[in-house]
């Protein structure tokens, strides 16, 4: 069982992930981090262009970086080594997104890299089966996200219970690596039931980047994940 349940939260690439917007979202994130320390994890997966400005202004929040690429520092025009996310700040890599997908090899080389580096890694599956198959690399955290789900605000604790359940399960036999449910998460009461399920907290990006007060949203998912994990214990 993970020592704290998780808010993580992927600003993607909307408008309000750039700038003083996503500064201001990470800012109130750090502040209802420092309210919850000890009972909460937030992870925020940034931009790369925002890994600097928002880890260097941040206290308590857990700055990822959306991808990096399989490569090391040298002659690659365009790409993204570990390394240079650790330089700017960052904490973790979320991977293998459904936006951004990688092969097994890349994910593999790029989980044992970032060990190398005491990066944590979160690597997204989109079904128990590959959560199952990613669970044999040992990465920091596993994010089942069924693609169908994302963005549409229909919650995968709610449409698709079964995915948290059989992803836990199947992870769970192969190693006690935390499972964070995500897809359609909208509400506090979505986190309450992800946790329920058996995962150790939810991804979320839409229901706080787009968001009128992205601050109040990510305060209704702590306090939730908060909750459930007490009833949990």
């Amino acid at each position: 069982m993970s020592e704290l349940p998780i808010v993580a939260v992927n600003y993607k690439a909307y408008p309000t992930a750039f700038g003083a917007k996503g500064l201001e979202i990470a800012k109130e994130a750090d502040r209802i981090a420092k309210e919850f320390k000890g009972s909460v994890k937030i992870v925020l997966a940034v931009p790369l262009t925002e890994i600097y400005r928002i880890s260097s202004s941040t206290e308590e929040v857990t700055v990822y970086a959306q991808h990096a690429d399989p490569i090391e520092p040298g002659a690659h025009t365009g790409f993204t080594p570990l390394e240079a996310i650790k330089e700017a700040g960052a904490k973790g890599v979320l991977l293998n997104h459904s936006e951004h997908k990688l092969i097994l090899s890349d994910i593999v080389w790029l989980v044992e890299k970032a060990k190398k580096l005491n990066l944590e890694t979160m690597v997204c599956a989109d079904n128990y089966e590959a959560a199952a198959a990613i669970a044999a690399l040992s990465p920091s955290y596993i994010a089942v996200e069924p693609p169908e789900l994302i963005g549409t605000g229909i919650p995968v604790s709610k449409a698709k219970p079964e995915v948290i359940v059989k992803s836990v399960e199947a992870v769970h036999r192969i190693a006690k690596i935390p499972v964070l449910a995500g897809a359609g998460i909208t509400k506090g009461e979505d986190v309450e039931a992800a946790i329920r399920l058996g995962s150790v907290g939810v991804l979320v990006a839409s229901a706080v980047m787009k968001a009128s007060n992205p601050g109040a949203k990510i305060r209704e998912l702590v306090e939730a994940a908060a909750r459930a994990w007490s009833a949990r214990k």
